[in-house]
């Protein structure tokens, strides 16, 4: 059973949140003229920075604009996708490359047109080596074969390796960090660390802002929404005039 909460786009698409999600998917559209984007890795500093959220909800906006999507667990230390989709996590990327399974016995459909995810499979000893490794570039170019976009969730780059190394193989990079709670030091030391394997940062996605303590250019509802709301008010007058 997919995670709904965790999903606006999919339990309230006319939210802030859910415009939020198709803003960032129309700018990575645009973010590059002279090279397309397919592979783009989703990494924070340190953990709990809502970057499987945000990967999670990316997925689906470019699935519904159109796009071919693969969204790819590879976190392979603490892998989430798995439970945001409520999918079985016993192939995935892991035994992809271990054990030499198929892409189409690994791919997992949740009912969403265009969109294909791989979990993380079963938890390896040596994350950082099958990350790195030959098969997961040639995996990669397998992808790229196959689908429009290829959205990696990945290890939080402030604490292992991991998304450094797929950051300096894949198209670009997004770091998601979380609002009031972020250590500016640990973000910038994850930009470094991103820079240094020459990865392409695309940019930061800010998580769990506070739209109350912004100034009233934030103050917006979905205009879909506050049609309607005008559209009531509006009648609800002319029936008092009567």
């Amino acid at each position: 059973m997919i995670g709904q909460t965790m999903l606006a786009v999919l339990s309230n698409p006319k939210s802030q949140a859910a415009e939020a999600y198709r803003v960032l998917r129309t700018n990575l559209q645009f973010s590059s003229f002279d090279r397309e984007i397919k592979t783009i890795v989703i990494t924070s500093a340190i953990p709990g920075e809502g970057k499987t959220t945000t990967i999670a909800n990316l997925a689906i906006t470019f699935a519904q604009s159109g796009s071919k999507v693969l969204l790819v667990d590879t976190d392979l230390r603490k892998p989430r996708v798995h439970k945001v989709f409520g999918l079985d996590n016993t192939k995935g990327i892991t035994t992809l490359i271990s054990q030499h399974e198929t892409i189409e016995s690994c791919v997992c459909s949740i009912g969403i047109d265009n969109l294909d995810i791989i979990c993380c499979g079963p938890i390896p000893p040596n994350p950082s080596e099958l990350i790195g490794s030959n098969a997961m570039k040639e995996l990669i170019e397998k992808f790229k074969e196959q689908y429009d976009v290829i959205l990696f969730d990945s290890a939080p780059v402030g604490t292992v390796t991991d998304a450094s190394i797929l950051g300096a193989i894949c198209d670009g990079v997004i770091l998601v960090t979380k609002s009031e709670a972020a250590d500016i030091d640990r973000v910038k030391r994850a930009k470094e660390m991103l820079i240094n394997v020459n990865a392409n940062i695309l940019g930061v996605v800010l998580n769990s802002i506070n739209i109350k303590n912004q100034n009233s250019y934030y103050y917006y509802q979905y205009y879909g929404e506050e049609t309607d709301i005008q559209e009531s008010s509006k009648h609800k007058k002319e029936k008092t005039k009567k």
